[in-house]
Parts: structure tokens; sequence; C-alpha cells
């Protein structure tokens, strides 16, 4: 662990202190892949409250952290605003990427901690980010590229946001790391080894190095630079004994 990431896990640490002394809920900025791994993997005996995570949706990869006291009775709300961008006028946008509208919020001087995930999908997009900066980013991002945005603040009951993704079915020998990512990316063992081995492969927002890596229904899969998938099951077993499996690939 290098020096960054301790500084992490020490602040994890404070939060997690602070939630348990005080007996208040204690939120983190939002935390990306590694640094979701980093709070996973730390020894429990680090955070005398126990904790949650949130990025706004049920399938977001940026998430945010909440400590809570022991002696919780009562609801809370993770802080966390979620605001539509579209353009002013479709007839004359550009087609904008999630790369476009990541940059634009930079330009604002947001740090990328304080944002979540972008689903950027139809012409329009969907931003998950800290509430104090709400008011902000709907005030101040009026473009992006060359196109003329509105940027509105969405209620819980507005975003209706469901993530495209198309059904994948194959045989496996075994439902492991590897042979479940060969079913949604037509890769070579070496290739795939290659990215579990390098770092790059989450299953459920925890690094996973190992090809043997066992996968059960529901796991959520990502790849760093590749995009994510869901493992749904066995759906039969072949003569041979291999198995007939399904993902969902996210699009």
């Amino acid at each position: 662990m290098n020096k960054e990431e301790q500084l992490l896990q020490k602040r994890l640490a404070e939060l997690s202190e602070t939630a348990f002394a005080r007996g208040i809920v204690t939120f983190s900025d939002f935390l990306n892949l590694n640094e979701l791994n980093i709070l996973h993997t730390t020894p429990k005996d680090m955070f005398p409250a126990r904790y949650e995570t949130y990025g706004g949706y049920g399938l977001s990869e940026r998430q945010m952290v909440a400590f809570l006291p022991d002696a919780l009775y009562y609801e809370y709300v993770y802080p966390v605003s979620a605001i539509e961008i579209r353009p002013v006028n479709r007839k004359f946008a550009e087609e904008l990427t999630h790369r476009d509208y990541l940059g634009a919020l930079m330009n604002l001087g947001i740090e990328r901690c304080k944002l979540g995930d972008i689903m950027a999908d139809d012409g329009r997009a969907v931003l998950f980010a800290k509430e104090e900066l709400a008011a902000y980013i709907t005030h101040e991002l009026t473009r992006i590229r060359h196109t003329t945005v509105l940027a509105e603040q969405c209620t819980a009951a507005e975003f209706d946001y469901v993530p495209r993704y198309e059904e994948l079915k194959g045989t496996v020998p075994s439902i492991r790391l590897d042979t479940v990512l060969s079913v949604a990316y037509p890769l070579s063992r070496s290739k795939l080894t290659s990215y579990i081995e390098g770092g790059k492969v989450f299953v459920n927002g925890k690094l996973i190095t190992s090809n043997g890596c066992q996968i059960k229904e529901s796991d959520r899969i990502s790849i760093r630079g590749m995009g994510r998938l869901a493992y749904e099951g066995i759906l039969s077993r072949t003569k041979k004994g291999r198995y007939m499996i399904a993902v969902r690939k996210y699009i």
C-alpha cells in the first residue's frame, strides 16, 4: 500500500471513529473502485463503527461511505444529488461522451472525488454529485464543447435511470472469474489473465487478482477500461459436464 492509499485508510478510520464516538452518521467523498477495495480489505478493528456504501443507484461504481453509530435509531439520507444534463437545442447538439461531461466539470474546478458516476445516454447525461455542489453545477455548467446545455437537479421520483445491457450466453468448464469473463469478452485466456493479474478486475467492488476466483449468482464484475457485467447464473449443464451460463454486459 502506497502513501496515498495509507492516507485514505487513515481518513476512513477517522470518520468511523467520529461516528462511533459522537453517535452521528459520517460520510466520505465518492470512492473509486481501487479506494472501495481499500475500504473493504481494511481490518475491521480499524473501524469501530459499521459502514454502508451507496452511489445514487443500484449499479453505481463510484460510491460514498456512510459510517453508522451502533445506536442509530433514525433514518439517514446520503448527501448525494442527481443532476440531469441535456442540450438546450437537441437539433444542433454534438455527440457528447463521458469524457466530455467529466472534462467540463473538471474545468469548473470540481475535484473528481466530489463526483459519482456519470451516465451518458441518448443525448443526455445523469450525474451524481455531493449535495453541496448541486447548486453550483446547475448554475455554472452551461456549455460542453460547443454545445449549450442545461443542468437541472432531479428528485428521486424523477430519476429513472435503467442501464442498457445485452444478455450473453456461453458454455464454460467451471464458474471461475476468467471463464465468466470469456463469455462477455471474446479474448484469449492469456489476455484475460493479464487484466486480472494486472489489478484491473473487481468483483462486487473488491479487487480480485486470481483467475480461479469462484463467481456466484448476481455478482457484479467491473473491468477497468472495458466496462462491467453481472453474472446471472447457470442455465443448464451439458452432457460433457460443461455449464451453460448467462451474463449481463452493460453498454
